[in-house]
């Protein structure tokens, strides 16, 4: 355990301007108020949060946060209150052991609701300081080095938490030295067997090729000095979770994988980097599609190297990393490195940190915790890509984004009205996946196309959480109208005149306060619109038929008090059924399902029979002016075709010039003379739809066609 005195001179070492008694004052502080609590191993309790104050010493950070870490469990942990830290150590210090704090109290519980929770108030004091981040990652780290101690099913909870969460956070600072170590420490928990085995597997390899890496350095140095470069070279060895990690993203075992050694050539100058990358290129065979430029395009967290990988001196394959010195300090220390060069210190705010800033600009756009905490690990765990702008401003997003994810990386409103996109002044489908170069230029337009299918063309947090936020608060829209639209029709139905004003008389009754939220209720089917006109008429009796069939025929006869279809958007506040797939121009009937909204139904549908549905929840629908809509719909149709050549040619090309698409299309029969295929299509309605197949039955190719 650390001493006063060796803290203390620890820190005076880089600090100049330590205030050195109110350092000491902190950590008698800590150390009486702990007093003789105990941690599970049977050290002294006031051991962990000096070992914190040492690790974040070792990163050569401010006072402020050395003395935040001596005093971050006082106030969860003891008798002490903020009050007192308030007025020992003043209101910078009071603010940051609060946030850690907070963060604390909902620590290692395994509702998946408190560990969203605890993340995000982890990210939102980020945002404000981003030095309460780095005393909870020093935190997480000795407890991780101590978790031994710790009963197995938590002890896994909280080395998959620190897996899925801390280690990324620390890779986003660009901290690699402690993501590397939480990293290899969680692996050790959740896969000790395996850790077990590579480390012997590297065992074996070091005494295999004793004088690989030796050897290999010696011929670099050689090469440098010939052409009178002076420069450090040092090789290390992976990591086993790093190597784990890579044998299952690229389905390898380990005899496969080229890139165990690294090795690391640093420079004083950045211009020396191209130098040097250039003499190796000319001695050594270059492995194509292996070189990075992180120097020009620097990654979030500000990471800059230059990656090549060669067939090297003794004819293997090496991975080398090129870099200035100060390039290294950022790599390894990340955020760590401001503080040892003077950067930027006197702002501490998460969001001038760029690898942050990109996962607090989801906080702004996401409600539910569990949604941002989904959100975020699809941000964290991400390859690049970069692309640019029509103007040439360079962008970077995850490997696999599409069109929709930059659109919103460049800005809210261009994601929301985009309608197209062009990608080296080419127009190409939303579902196109970017590469590494591409100039995107987003088409946008008045008309706003978002709807639940964009969700599968985006992959990054922020898209996700923009869309699901206009999503959630158009279906609120939809389903408010569509409630009152309800309401309005069951007091057709019931022959009473309809009056928002008489509405207000029940609110209280169901908990509400504005009639807007009585609608929203009714659209989401969690309130029937017959339980309404019985709370404003109790006098009123309403029978239930036990007939099914008498139960839909009543209803279908009442066409007159019908709801529009028009204006609701498919897969949010209404629902069309895949079992009899309804097309404008059909006959249809609808049920309100509970949190879904409404469920449309051709009224000759065989599951719709089969559904249990009370009176109250069946709805006569219509549709109106759908020939001018965009959407299509998709329709069944049961093909028999005879087995030639050319047969499923026509049978595509007779479609296409109906102006309809195949969707889908499945065989389910076939022998010598004929296919039958089941087909899904996309027409605007019946009439189109029954081209379609007046246009199929005039091939001779085609033996029968008709609707499913």
């Amino acid at each position: 355990m650390l001493r006063q005195v060796e803290l203390v001179e620890k820190v005076k070492a880089y600090d100049p301007c330590l205030e050195e008694e109110l350092l000491n004052k902190a950590y008698v502080f800590s150390m009486r108020a702990h007093g003789s609590q105990k941690r599970a191993s049977g050290a002294p309790y006031f051991s962990h949060p000096l070992e914190v104050a040492g690790i974040l010493a070792d990163y050569k950070f401010d006072s402020k946060t050395i003395i935040t870490a001596l005093l971050h469990d006082v106030v969860e942990d003891t008798r002490k209150n903020l009050k007192d830290i308030k007025k020992n150590f003043g209101n910078e210090i009071s603010y940051l052991v609060d946030g850690v704090t907070k963060l604390s109290q909902l620590e290692g519980r395994s509702d998946k609701f408190k560990q969203a929770e605890n993340f995000r108030k982890l990210l939102l004091a980020t945002s404000k300081d981003v030095r309460v981040l780095l005393v909870k990652l020093a935190d997480r780290l000795h407890n991780m080095r101590t978790i031994d101690f710790i009963k197995d099913q938590k002890k896994k909870n909280i080395a998959l938490e620190t897996l899925e969460i801390y280690s990324p956070l620390a890779e986003r600072l660009g901290m690699q030295d402690i993501r590397a170590e939480l990293d290899d420490l969680s692996f050790k928990v959740l896969e000790p067997e395996i850790r077990e085995s590579i480390i012997h597997r590297l065992e074996l390899l070091r005494q295999q090729d004793k004088n690989l890496l030796v050897k290999t350095i010696q011929k670099i140095q050689e090469l440098l000095i010939k052409n009178r470069t002076k420069a450090e070279i040092f090789g290390r060895e992976k990591k086993p979770y790093s190597i784990w990690k890579k044998m299952k993203i690229k389905s390898v075992n380990f005899s496969q994988l080229s890139d165990i050694m690294a090795y690391t050539i640093l420079l004083e100058k950045p211009e020396l980097c191209y130098f040097v990358l250039g003499l190796l290129h000319q001695k050594y065979s270059y492995v194509p599609g292996r070189f990075k430029d992180y120097i020009s395009t620097p990654k979030p967290n500000g990471y800059q190297s230059l990656h090549t990988t060669l067939i090297g001196p003794l004819n293997q394959r090496i991975e080398i990393q090129i870099r200035t010195k100060k390039m290294n300090d950022l790599a390894n220390l990340g955020v760590a490195a401001h503080w040892i060069y003077k950067d930027n210190i006197s702002q501490k705010d998460g969001k001038q940190f760029k690898g942050l800033s990109q996962i607090l600009d989801i906080l702004d756009q996401t409600g539910e915790p569990e949604e941002f905490l989904e959100h975020t690990k699809l941000q964290m765990y991400s390859d690049q890509v970069f692309v640019f702008t029509p103007s040439g401003d360079l962008i970077s997003l995850p490997k696999g984004a599409m069109p929709l994810d930059f659109a919103f990386t460049v800005h809210t409103d261009i994601g929301l009205n985009c309608n197209g996109v062009k990608i080296n002044n080419s127009i190409k489908p939303l579902y196109t996946k970017l590469k590494n170069g591409d100039q995107v230029e987003i088409i946008t337009g008045k008309d706003n196309l978002i709807s639940p299918k964009c969700l599968d063309l985006t992959i990054t947090g922020k898209a996700k959480a923009c869309i699901k936020r206009f999503l959630h608060a158009k279906e609120d829209d939809e389903l408010k109208q569509l409630g009152r639209e309800i309401l309005t029709n069951q007091f057709k139905n019931e022959k009473i005149r309809f009056s928002e004003r008489n509405l207000k008389s029940v609110l209280d009754k169901f908990e509400l306060k504005k009639i807007d939220e009585l609608f929203l209720k009714i659209g989401k089917g969690e309130l029937a619109p017959i339980t309404i006109i019985l709370s404003l008429f109790p006098e009123k009796e309403i029978v239930e038929s036990n007939e099914k069939i008498v139960l839909l025929n009543e209803v279908k006869e009442k066409r007159k008090s019908s709801i529009n279809l028009k204006g609701l958007t498919p897969g949010m506040s209404v629902h069309y059924a895949s079992c009899c797939n309804p097309i404008p121009g059909d006959s249809v009937l609808a049920f309100i399902s509970q949190g879904k909204g409404l469920i449309i139904h051709n009224d000759r549908c065989d599951e719709l029979k089969k559904i249990e549905i009370s009176k109250t929840k069946l709805i006569n629908v219509r549709w109106e002016d759908f020939s001018n809509e965009k959407s299509d719909f998709v329709a069944k149709i049961s093909v028999i075709i005879k087995n030639k050549i050319g047969s499923l040619g026509s049978l595509s090309s007779i479609i296409g010039k109906t102006l309809s698409n195949i969707r889908n299309l499945k065989i389910t029969e076939r022998n010598k003379d004929f296919f039958k295929i089941e087909i899904e299509i996309d027409v605007k309605d019946l009439e189109h739809l029954s081209k379609v197949l007046v246009s199929l039955r005039t091939s001779e190719f085609i033996e029968n066609v008709a609707r499913i």
